[in-house]
This record gives C-alpha cells, structure tokens and sequence, in this order.
C-alpha cells in the first residue's frame, strides 16, 4: 500500500529517517527541530507559492525539518504529520512555549501599550513564550521572549484546556471566513474547524475530513447529539445540537450554523448525502 504524502516525508532524492525500509530514497535524514515564526504558515505539497495550500501552521508550533532550498522547508508538523513545504523566512530555531493563544484572534503589540499599533496578530492555538508581565491602566499584559506583549487573559499555559466541551470553541470561530486549507482564527475550513476546536480542549484530531471520518466511533444518524461529527464526501460538520449543524462551508463561504436537516438537503445537491456520522469518544 502506497503511503499517504501528506502523513509521510519522502520523495524519489530524500526521506525521513522513519521510513528506511518502506521506501526508496536516495538519502535518508533525521531532520532538524524548528518552530514556526510566521503567525500562520501555510503548508503546500509543492515549493511554489502559487500551488494551492494543503493545511496551515501556526506561531510557536515545531516541525522538523528535513530539506531547505530555493527559498522554501520541507517539514513535518510535530501536531499532526502533516508534510509539506513552506517559506524558510517562516521557520526559526525550536522555542519551548510556555503559553497558548485562546482569542480566536489576538494581537501582539511592542509593549504593554494596547494604544499602540501591533506588530503581528495571532490565531487562537498559537504558541508563545512568557517571561513577564505588565499591566497598563487597569489591562494585564504577558511579555514575550523576542519582544512585544500580548492580552494576558487570551492565554492559558500550555497543557491547560480552554474549556470542557470543544463545540463551544467551535462557536467562537462563528463567521470567520471560509479558506481552503485554513486552520487559523483568520481563515479555516471544515477540517481544520474540528481539529483546531479539539485542540483546544486537550484532544488531538486528525487534519483531513478524510482521515477524520475514521476518529471516534460510528453512530446511527438518529442518535446524533451535540459534538457529534457528520460527514459528507469532503465535508465535516459539528453537530452544536439535535438540531443544528455548525461548520466551515464554501455556501457561506463562513463558519455558520444551520437546520441540519436543510443543510442535508442543499448539501446534497453537491456532495450526496452523508457518508457517516462519529461520536469522539
């Protein structure tokens, strides 16, 4: 069986380390620890800017990377696997964060001065490293290592779960636009809703609808409930309730709530009807 691309580092000159003796390569590399400097990295399956994007990376999270040239890494998430390439000037050497972004958008700003312009914004799930703290007219601030200062009440120390139940941060993404390959507070897509929402709450999740539709456990349509996942072929959604789907869609071009059962109906113009229905466990 042909390995996945996306899950698995390895072309025809070059591979991980990992994969000696799955597959044929003329050089095998354990590759080098790097985290992400760019507040949000997209991640393609060629060198080329103008190729569309598979998944994004956000600020703080590590990869390794296996093979630098023309401008561009090839790496692996350490979060979920996934492969590809993005812009050297992304990369920067391995932080240990000690907090993580919780605001679906944040920014980061010189001092701890909120009137004055930011230098970057930050997507919920971004890491950051605290050396400080600061608190102007009644506001607390986090200083960070490198320089400038985030709103300390949107992070929590890393390891902290934002909350209990992941669809109530899959609500805060509400009306933040649709992006194919997206998973950021600035953009995001079906996928990439669900698996950054469960990130959140201390769960990992697969990236793709594909490998998603395979996570939890099968149930019946008629026993869905909030947090349940319905799946088209393509497509993921979140059930918030018995009644309602919420999710990443290319209709809205938004993230939107919706009767799931209308939104079977019109999906269904496009995709078929579902293909299954999961409950995390």
């Amino acid at each position: 069986m042909e390995l996945d691309r996306r899950l698995n580092a390895f072309r025809p000159d070059l591979a991980a380390e990992a994969l000696k003796g799955q597959v044929e390569a003329t050089r095998f590399v354990k590759g080098e620890p790097a985290s992400v400097i760019g507040h949000v990295a997209a991640l393609r399956p060629f060198p080329d800017i103008g190729r569309g994007i598979d998944t994004e990376l956000l600020f703080g999270e590590s990869v390794r990377v296996f093979d630098r040239a023309n401008g561009f890494a090839w790496v692996q998430a350490d979060a979920d696997g996934y492969v590809g390439y993005l812009p050297e000037e992304m990369i920067g050497p391995l932080i240990e964060p000690t907090h993580r972004i919780t605001a679906a958008r944040t920014f980061l700003y010189p001092e701890a001065e909120l009137r004055k312009p930011p230098i970057k914004a930050f997507s919920m799930g971004s890491l950051v490293t605290v050396i400080g703290d600061a608190e102007t007219r009644g506001t607390r601030y986090f200083l960070l290592a490198g320089g400038g200062a985030v709103i300390a009440a949107h992070c929590l120390p890393v390891g902290e779960a934002m909350a209990d139940d992941y669809v109530s941060v899959a609500t805060k993404f509400i009306e933040t636009p649709y992006l194919w390959g997206g998973r950021s507070g600035f953009g995001i897509d079906c996928s990439g809703l669900v698996q950054l929402a469960l990130m959140m709450v201390g769960k990992s999740a697969p990236r793709d609808s594909d490998m998603q539709a395979s996570f939890g456990h099968a149930i019946a349509r008629d026993a869905l409930r909030r947090g349940d996942l319905v799946f088209w072929k393509g497509h993921v959604g979140i059930m918030e309730d018995e009644e309602t789907l919420l999710h990443a869609n290319g209709h809205t071009m938004t993230v939107a709530r919706e009767n799931f059962e209308a939104a079977v109906k019109r999906i269904g113009w496009l995709y078929e009807q579902p293909t299954g229905y999961r409950r995390i466990a």
